[in-house]
């Protein structure tokens, strides 16, 4: 339990760092994607906005929780693991969730797949971090 929590607080705070970098280079990296957030099928409101902030320690709790039942069926380095364990979220969390927001809000698929490579990227870091504390 130990090591769930402390390595569920170590990815806590690097995915709420990549999800703060993220903020701050989408408008750069891909400004048609940072366009579409100002389309009135997402709502702005300020008492919502901590959620962005708080989904990254939850998802940290869920996957060192995951990491810890399933670590023995992963094999290879950090970076094998962590891309690994990052396929296995993408595919079986992020696409199945991103396919019932695509078919609901007008969005581009240049918008999903930069939430299917947002979702991928969460998982490769906190499984990378898992996997050099858990050893």
């Amino acid at each position: 339990m130990k090591k769930i929590i402390s390595s569920g607080l170590v990815a806590s705070v690097a995915l709420l760092a990549y999800a703060y970098i993220c903020i701050l280079i989408m408008p750069v990296l891909l400004p048609k994607v940072a366009e579409e957030y100002y389309n009135p099928s997402f709502v702005n409101d300020e008492s919502r906005n901590m959620l962005y902030y708080v989904h990254p320690i939850v998802l940290a709790f869920g996957l060192a929780w995951f990491w810890n039942r399933f670590k023995k069926l992963l094999k290879g380095n950090a970076l094998v693991q962590g891309i690994e364990m990052a396929l296995i979220y993408a595919a079986i969390a992020t696409l199945p969730s991103l396919l019932i927001l695509y078919s609901a809000i007008n969005v581009s698929l240049l918008t999903v797949g930069s939430w299917l490579l947002y979702g991928f990227f969460q998982a490769l870091i906190a499984g990378i971090i898992f996997s050099r504390m858990h050893v």
